[in-house]
């Protein structure tokens, strides 16, 4: 919301275009998921992880897809995916 935030409407417009889009929203607050994400935060402190990074691994293995879309190649192509498979790096496919 703050980046549309520079239009009045732009708050409104970007609540009607998520409600019509069908789109999921997934709640990464919640307790078990903040501990599975300082968890991965840890195990990949040396690339390093942030929470945003965190939060996009626990998405793909709750959704079962390896495919992301992403300009970190450097830490996407050391996150493990399911803790054993590498990522599909959508930008490097040819």
């Amino acid at each position: 919301m703050y980046f549309v935030s520079v239009s009045t409407a732009g708050p409104r417009l970007l609540a009607e275009f998520v409600a019509a889009s069908g789109m999921r929203v997934y709640d990464f607050s919640q307790p078990a998921v903040l501990r599975a994400a300082a968890a991965l935060m840890a195990q990949y402190a040396d690339t390093p992880m942030d929470y945003a990074d965190a939060t996009l691994v626990l998405l793909a293995e709750a959704l079962n897809a390896n495919e992301i879309l992403t300009l970190d190649r450097r830490g996407f192509s050391a996150y493990r995916f399911k803790r054993k498979q590498s990522f599909k790096l959508v930008l490097q496919q040819g």
